[in-house]
């Protein structure tokens, strides 16, 4: 069974940055894209950005010119460099991974903490 791991998560300041990062154990065939999720006590589970096999990313409103995804479809590896960082982008961020075959993979998450 292939898992995805993500890593980079921690406490930062406000206006800090972080990397996540989001790794399979195993390859992963035909995706059609990689993305990142959000989940905050008490809210719903958040999309936060999307990159395509084609390399087309998208972001919610709120993180846009903040964040960055990239990733590389054939090492099945997606990261998501988080700049500016406020108190309101703390979460259990998740990495998610969707094949054309509509076949999805989570990972386990990792917490971003903003505070001062």
């Amino acid at each position: 069974q292939v898992q995805l791991v993500e890593s980079g998560g921690g406490l930062v300041q406000p206006g800090g940055s972080l990397r996540l990062s989001c790794i399979s154990s195993g390859r992963i065939l035909n995706i059609y894209y990689m993305a990142w999720y959000r989940q905050a006590p008490g809210k719903q589970r958040e999309l936060v950005a999307t990159i395509s096999s084609g390399n087309t990313t998208n972001y919610t409103d709120s993180v846009k010119g903040r964040f960055t995804i990239s990733g590389d479809n054939a090492k099945n590896t997606v990261y998501l460099q988080m700049n500016s960082l406020k108190p309101e982008d703390s979460a259990v961020y998740y990495c998610n991974q969707r094949t054309y075959r509509g076949l999805g993979y989570w990972g386990q998450g990792t917490q971003v903490t903003v505070s001062s």
